[in-house]
């Protein structure tokens, strides 16, 4: 998978998808502080599938009509632990290949999604 780690997604996480040999780009070391709209924009422009735990995401793509055409995933999982947190999202990350297209709302024991907005046609 190509993914855009949000800046809220913990370095353990990012080490253990690039581990698992997907390519992950990570805001920490490519933009640390950019809006949430950039973000978004990158990774539609970069065939990329936008990972966060910023709920802020969900309205920005929905409401505001800022479409996300490669996908987002949303991670409402336990923070309490580090460890169960990078368990749980890989888990649930490598249970489906379906992830392009969708907002999707990970939580523990059950994945929501939604399809998202297409971009206007030229």
């Amino acid at each position: 998978m190509h993914l855009l780690a949000n800046e809220n997604i913990p370095g353990p996480l990012v080490g253990e998808l690039r581990a698992a040999g997907h390519d992950v780009a990570w805001m920490v070391e490519d933009g640390p502080g950019t809006p949430d709209e950039p973000i978004v924009e990158r990774a539609a422009a970069e065939g990329r599938i936008l990972q966060t735990s910023d709920l802020d995401f969900g309205e920005l793509v929905f409401r505001h009509g800022v479409p996300a055409q490669s996908g987002v995933i949303l991670l409402r999982l336990p923070s309490d632990s580090l460890d169960r947190f990078v368990s749980a999202a890989m888990a649930a990350l490598n249970s489906r290949e379906d992830w392009e297209g969708h907002f999707s709302v990970v939580e523990l024991g059950r994945i929501r999604m939604s399809p998202l907005p297409r971009p206007p046609e030229a």
